[in-house]
């Protein structure tokens, strides 16, 4: 029963090409993940966040290929590994035989684990994976943050597949500050933030300045200081950080996460597109 309700979920995506059935079963295998970690204690002291957390519970088009997190307050001491076993167990009731690794070092502030699973693709039908030859294996990275910048505020969401279960994750001002804190000290120009900049932006979202604050004072090239973090300053660093960037390289990025329906959009992605975007922007939140 349970590998049948994996295969009415990926039905449910209408896929339309091999790439999109890959992602679509990799973002069906992180609820059930989710959904696994619901029935344990974590979301006491875990919080949500990322790319994931913005696909499955705000609706952001795009496929994501990891699971962030970070902790309420530092912890030193938090472990991975009991989470990791209540994950493999759930999904070993889905038809998923998994690798688990876990990376996780006491010394590390980031705690890293990555579950691997080449078994579930062989017992779905396809319409187009598989075909030209062999899948891939699923490979899905989990990071928990274990020394998050303070001032982050949480929302509880509800997750509906593969049941009912409860997730804490960050809310959308708070998602939008990590963002913003990515596009900024990001050494590349990774086009999946810039999408996410295109989605956060056409919705006029809020910045929390606060949790902003902290985290470019906890890492990157403003490590450190005292600053005021507030609108100017942001549409200031944005605008030269969005002068700086190989946009070409962007677009490569992002092509395989999304459908094929848009890349046609990607096209237009220049440093004169995201310049009207900031400034679109600019006038939504003045």
């Amino acid at each position: 029963m349970s590998i049948k309700m994996v295969q009415e979920r990926l039905k449910s995506y209408n896929c339309t090409t091999e790439l999109e059935e890959e992602q679509a079963i990799r973002e069906i295998t992180q609820e059930v993940a989710l959904a696994a970690l619901g029935r344990t204690d974590f979301f006491k002291c875990g919080v949500f966040q990322g790319g994931t957390c913005l696909r499955i519970f705000y609706g952001l088009n795009r496929f994501s290929e990891d699971m962030d997190f970070i902790l309420k307050s530092p912890d030193k001491k938090f472990v991975i590994e009991p989470y990791l076993k209540s994950i493999v167990q759930e999904l070993l009731a889905y038809g998923y035989n998994l690798e688990i690794v876990d990376q996780s070092k006491a010394s590390v502030t980031v705690r890293k684990a990555f579950i691997k699973d080449d078994s579930v693709g062989k017992v779905l039908w396809w319409d187009y994976a598989g075909k030209t030859g062999p899948m891939r294996k699923i490979r899905i990275k989990l990071e928990v943050d274990t020394n998050p910048p303070a001032g982050s505020g949480y929302e509880l969401k509800y997750l509906d597949f593969p049941f009912v279960s409860s997730v804490l994750l960050q809310d959308l001002p708070s998602l939008f500050a990590g963002k913003i804190h990515a596009l900024l000290c990001r050494e590349y120009a990774k086009g999946r933030d810039w999408y996410d900049f295109i989605w956060f932006t056409s919705r006029g979202e809020k910045i929390n300045y606060q949790f902003l604050t902290s985290a470019l004072k906890q890492q990157g090239q403003w490590q450190g200081r005292k600053m005021k973090i507030d609108k100017d300053w942001c549409l200031k660093q944005l605008h030269k950080r969005i002068c700086s960037l190989n946009w070409k390289e962007a677009q490569d990025d992002i092509k395989r996460f999304v459908r094929r329906s848009e890349l046609a959009s990607i096209k237009l992605w220049t440093e004169d597109f995201f310049l009207d975007r900031l400034n679109n922007y600019a006038s939504k939140i003045s």
